[in-house]
């Protein structure tokens, strides 16, 4: 299997190579040259380490199947609760996959215990001696799951940036805490684009310290993108298991997004042979998404909105790049990506805008409807669900009302837990919360009758680890200062 850039085949990497590297030298997105199929027959008397074996092993077939079973093992066996990377819930109509019972108690824990994995042994078969340093740009989940995953990785450093007052009380004390000895987690003064654009600058024109070369643990690179095809799979065998489908029967999946990269892993999982009907992008008020599948015109100059699903305020979706390439090719794709770059915005018309919605509905809630779906579904069916989560229940009912709609079985993406976004959570349920998070934590559990996940109870008494805050400009400085130390965090 070869990875090609998204902007130029020509420049072309193994699977390996492409993990190291994280982004191509041209800024383009690494993208398989064709997707494997993946064993449907063997589907139904799979465990869930064997789906994510059977995905990373025809992706990434310069590993060994025994390498990548040790790894997932390492990766998923003890970390997660109950030992299921991605249970499957019910409420009403619906089913709800929670990916949210990892060590930080997100979505991307799924993708980022596993890519330290990755990553070094990928850098071992590319004969790489230098030390990785992971830079790392988030909206609040991706920081603490990757700080999580790389903390004291012999041979790694990471660099984490989030916008400063754009995440949540928890998201932040999780990343600002982290004691690990090859981390740093910087404040940056501005939005979730800003920090994610900064990181992109570095990596095509910052060069490290000697002895150092970066790489990333956003969905950009594919080695953190991969491991998330799996979970579609193992919903699909969950329904299989309930009785609830037959094999070969299509489902629909709902999928709350911001950066493009949750949903895309699951159009992956498509390619690969999953049947699915249809796929609904689920947006918050930052609509950007929404409107493209609407009307064909990606346009980030607009107002940009900080909201209560804070991992989803975002104006510029870089694993759409990848959508686009599949669509449109290569060097179409790095035009669009030029006028994005120079104009703010690019416009698909025609059979390519077509194409798209044949395989992509799209919705968006604003925050009353984000407030009203978690009250209305805790008090429905019993179910509580974090802004996030909500946002994507209320693109399902809207989608459900459409002509759209069809009587297919539909998953909805669940990306973190309720504790995660207290507050919000607890305001939506008509209570007020206080100045305390831990005690807006304990409030809502006794009102909801879940116990808060331990990863989110043992922030209390963690100490602050990580102070630094920097404006976008500061960011290739800041680097080049951390790169250039001898050990951090001490």
């Amino acid at each position: 299997m070869k990875f090609f850039s998204t902007r130029n085949p020509k420049i072309c990497r193994t699977p390996s190579e492409a993990i190291a590297e994280g982004i191509a030298p041209d800024g383009g997105l690494y993208l398989p040259e064709s997707f494997p199929v993946f064993p449907m027959e063997a589907l139904s008397s799979m465990s869930g380490d064997d789906i994510s074996v059977a995905v990373l092993s025809r992706l990434f077939d310069d590993f060994t199947e025994n390498e990548l079973r040790r790894a997932v093992t390492a990766a998923y066996d003890e970390s997660f609760e109950n030992g299921d990377i991605a249970p499957l819930a019910e409420a009403g109509d619906a089913h709800i996959m929670e990916l949210w019972h990892g060590p930080t108690c997100a979505f991307k824990d799924v993708a980022l215990s596993l890519l330290p994995h990755l990553l070094t042994a990928s850098a071992k078969k590319c004969g790489i001696t230098d030390e990785i340093c992971i830079l790392t740009a988030t909206s609040g989940d991706t920081g603490s799951a990757a700080l999580s995953g790389f903390s004291d990785v012999p041979g790694t450093r990471i660099i984490v940036f989030f916008p400063d007052g754009g995440v949540s009380p928890a998201q932040k004390k999780q990343m600002v805490t982290c004691p690990g000895k090859n981390t740093a987690v910087c404040a940056v003064r501005g939005n979730f684009d800003d920090a994610q654009s900064g990181v992109k600058a570095i990596f095509t024109g910052e060069a490290p310290a000697a002895g150092m070369r970066f790489s990333s643990a956003n969905s950009i690179n594919i080695g953190r993108l991969a491991p998330q095809i799996a979970y579609y799979f193992k919903a699909y065998r969950d329904l299989l298991a309930k009785g609830r489908i037959k094999m070969g029967e299509s489902v629909n999946f709902v999928v709350p997004t911001g950066n493009f990269g949750d949903i895309l892993a699951g159009y992956f999982a498509k390619k690969m042979g999953l049947p699915v009907a249809r796929f609904v992008c689920a947006s918050n008020r930052n609509r950007v998404l929404a409107d493209f599948f609407e009307s064909g015109l990606y346009d980030r100059r607009r107002e940009f909105h900080l909201t209560s699903s804070p991992s989803m305020d975002i104006l510029i979706s870089s694993n759409l790049e990848r959508l686009l390439c599949m669509f449109v090719g290569t060097d179409k794709t790095a035009a669009l990506m030029q006028d994005l770059k120079e104009k703010g915005m690019y416009q698909l018309e025609g059979d390519t805008l077509a194409a798209l919605r044949a395989e992509f509905s799209a919705a968006w809630a604003d925050e009353a409807e984000t407030a009203a779906a978690i009250r209305s579904y805790f008090e429905k069916y019993g179910y509580l669900a974090d802004p996030h989560t909500a946002v994507g229940i209320c693109a399902y009912e809207k989608w459900k009302a459409s002509e759209e709609a069809n009587d297919h079985e539909t998953v909805i993406l669940s990306t973190a837990s309720p504790y995660k976004f207290s507050r919000h959570v607890l305001a939506a349920l008509g209570v007020a919360a206080g100045e305390d998070e831990f005690a807006d934590m304990e409030k809502l559990s006794e009102i909801s009758g879940m116990k808060i996940p331990a990863p989110l109870a043992s922030l209390v008494d963690k100490k602050v680890c990580h102070t630094a805050i920097v404006d976008i400009d500061e960011m290739p400085a800041y680097v080049r200062g951390k790169t250039e130390e001898k050990e951090w965090n001490v």
